[in-house]
C-alpha cells in the first residue's frame, strides 16, 4: 500500500497534500477476517450429543465440525458415507528396505449417508478418501501456543450470514462444538504448510519489532524466494511457524480462516466388494522424507494409519467417489499396467474376475507389475501367483499372464514398459480381442513410458509407422479403452 501511495503521489502530488507517508493503522492493510467465533457459556448450553457415546458421539461431532469449516470441499459432503474400522494392518515390503508399504483391511461399521443400509457399496476402480486424525500432542501444543481453550463451546459462521438453523445435510448450526474438537477435525495444524497471506497477517499481530520486520519481509515480492525456502521447500507446519515467532498472538478468527483445512486422503481401492462384502482394502506407501536442512518429514494419513491398531477399534470417517478407472464388464479382455502402489486397484480388478468365473469364463487379464526387489517389495506376491495358475485370470493358459519386473535386481534396470515390449506380440493379440488398457502408479515418467512402448507395439506388431500407432492408441482413449490413474 505504501509503495503505491509513494508512486500515486509521484505521479499527482496534489492528490496527496499531506505527503505520501501519513501513518495508516496496519490492522487498516489487511481485511477484516471473514470468519465469527461464538462463544457459548458451558453451563447454558444444552449439547445434543452430551448423552451419545462411542460412534454416535463421533458421528455427530465429525458432522458438525466439518460443516462449519471454511474449508469444505465441493465433492465431499460433510456427513461421511461411512465410519470404517481397521481388522488389519499388515506390512507388505520387508522391514529395514527402505520402504514402508501397508495391506489395510477396514470393516463397515456404521453407513452415515444410508442410515437403513447395512454396508455402502462401491465398485472395482473406486476411490476410497480418509479423513486422518492428528497428532493429539500436537494439537494441545497449538491450543497452548495460542492461548486457546479447549473446553470453549463455540458456533463457527461466515460474517454477515446468520447461523442456519440446519444445513442441507441436517446439521444444527446453532449447535455448538468444542474449540480442541473443532482444531482436530477442520484445521491442518502439523502437516500442511502455510500460504504467503499467513505471514502477512501475522506480521500485524508481531509486537516484537524483529519479528514484525522478518514477517512483513516474508510477505513482500522482494522476500518471496526467501519465504519459499523458509516455508513450503522445508514444509514447515503453522505451529512450527507460530513457534518461530513467539510475540504473534493472532486472534482465533483469523486461525479459523487461514490454517490450512484439514483434507482427506485419496487412496485407490484395492479389493472387490464381491469378494470381500462389508470390508475395503487400501494399499499404501507410507511417506516420509527428509527436507534440504534434515528435517525429517512424514505423511499425515498413511503415517496415522500404520499406526492405527486394529485392537483399538478407532472410527474412521471415509467417503466414496469414482476414480478415473471404470469397472470392465466379464467379457473384456483387459491389460493392466501397475508397477509400486499402482497395483493396488488392478488386485481389486482381480479378485472381481476371479468371481466371475464362478458364474462363467471370464475375459483373461495381462498384468505388469514392477518393484525394486523381489525379496524387498513384491506387494502381494503370493497373490498373483495363485491367479496366474489353474486357469485363473492372470493365467497364460486363458490367454492372460503376470510379467513382473524387478529394476534392482540386476547391473541394468528393467521396467514394466521393458516387459511389454517382451509380451509384444500377446500384448497385441489381446488388443486386437478387444482389450481395454489400464494403467495406475506414479505420475513422473512412468505413463509417458508406458505409452511409449505401447505405440512402438502397435507399430511392431500392425506393421505400421510410429505416427499411425500414436493414432490408433488415441483411438483407443477415444472409444474408453485406455485409462490412466497417476498420482504424485
Amino acid at each position: 500500500m505504501s509503495s503505491l501511495w509513494i508512486m500515486l503521489y509521484q505521479i499527482n502530488p496534489k492528490f496527496f497534500p499531506n505527503g505520501p507517508d501519513f501513518v495508516i493503522s496496519d490492522t487498516t492493510l489487511i481485511d477484516r477476517p471473514k470468519f465469527q467465533i461464538t462463544y457459548l457459556e458451558t453451563d447454558k448450553v444444552d449439547l445434543q450429543s452430551s448423552s451419545a457415546t462411542g460412534l454416535d458421539r463421533v458421528q455427530m461431532q465429525t458432522g458438525r465440525a466439518r460443516s462449519m469449516s471454511p474449508g469444505k470441499v465441493s465433492h465431499i459432503k460433510n456427513i461421511p458415507d461411512c465410519f470404517l474400522k481397521m481388522i488389519k494392518n499388515q506390512p507388505l515390503s520387508r522391514t529395514g528396505c527402505g520402504k514402508d508399504v501397508r495391506h489395510f483391511e477396514l470393516e463397515f461399521v456404521s453407513a452415515c449417508a444410508l442410515p437403513s443400509a447395512q454396508t455402502i457399496q462401491y465398485g472395482v476402480g473406486d476411490v476410497l478418501e480418509v479423513l486422518p486424525g492428528q497428532d493429539p500432542s500436537a494439537v494441545d501444543a497449538f491450543l497452548q501456543r495460542c492461548n486457546l481453550n479447549p473446553e470453549s463451546l463455540i458456533i463457527v459462521h461466515p460474517i454477515g450470514i446468520e447461523s442456519h438453523h440446519c444445513d442441507a445435510e441436517g446439521n444444527d448450526s446453532k449447535v455448538p462444538i468444542k474449540l480442541k474438537t473443532f482444531v482436530e477435525l477442520t484445521m491442518d495444524i502439523a502437516s500442511a504448510s502455510p500460504r504467503r497471506y499467513f505471514f502477512e497477517v501475522m506480521s500485524v499481530f508481531a509486537t516484537a519489532e524483529h519479528e514484525k520486520e522478518r514477517l512483513q519481509y516474508f510477505a513482500s515480492p522482494e522476500g518471496r524466494d526467501d519465504l519459499y525456502q523458509y516455508n513450503q521447500k522445508e514444509r514447515r507446519t503453522v505451529l512450527e511457524v507460530l513457534e518461530d515467532f513467539p510475540s504473534v498472538q493472532m486472534p482465533f478468527e483469523w486461525l479459523v480462516q487461514l490454517v490450512p483445512p484439514l483434507k482427506t486422503r485419496a487412496f485407490s481401492i484395492s479389493s472387490s466388494p464381491s469378494a470381500h462384502p462389508n470390508q475395503v482394502h487400501l494399499t499404501v506407501n507410507v511417506v516420509s522424507w527428509t527436507t534440504p536442512f534434515k528435517r525429517k518429514r512424514a505423511g499425515l494419513c498413511s503415517t496415522w494409519l500404520a499406526g492405527l491398531d486394529p485392537q483399538d477399534g478407532v472410527y474412521i470417517p471415509a467417503w466414496f467417489r469414482k476414480g478415473s478407472l471404470p469397472p470392465p464388464p466379464a467379457s473384456i479382455p483387459l491389460v493392466l499396467v501397475g508397477p509400486g502402489t499402482g497395483c493396488a486397484p488392478f488386485r481389486g480388478f482381480v479378485e472381481e474376475r476371479a468371481t466371475q468365473d464362478m458364474s462363467g469364463a471370464a475375459a483373461p487379464i495381462m498384468l505388469f507389475f514392477g518393484c525394486r526387489n523381489e525379496e524387498n517389495d513384491f506387494l502381494y506376491k503370493d497373490f498373483w501367483l495363485s491367479h496366474a495358475q489353474n486357469a485363473g485370470p492372470l493365467s497364460i493358459a486363458r490367454g492372460g499372464g503376470f510379467f513382473v519386473a524387478f529394476s534392482r535386481d540386476q547391473p541394468q534396470k528393467v521396467y514394466v514398459q521393458h516387459k511389454m515390449r517382451e509380451q509384444s506380440e500377446r500384448v497385441w493379440d489381446l488388443i486386437l480381442e478387444g482389450a481395454s488398457i489400464y494403467v495406475a502408479g506414479s505420475s513422473t515418467k512412468m505413463p509417458s513410458d508406458v505409452m511409449s512402448a505401447l505405440e512402438e507395439i502397435i507399430s511392431k506388431e500392425a506393421g505400421v509407422s510410429r505416427e499411425t500407432a500414436v493414432l490408433q492408441l488415441r483411438r483407443l482413449e477415444k472409444d474408453g479403452r485406455y485409462h490412466v490413474e497417476a498420482w504424485s
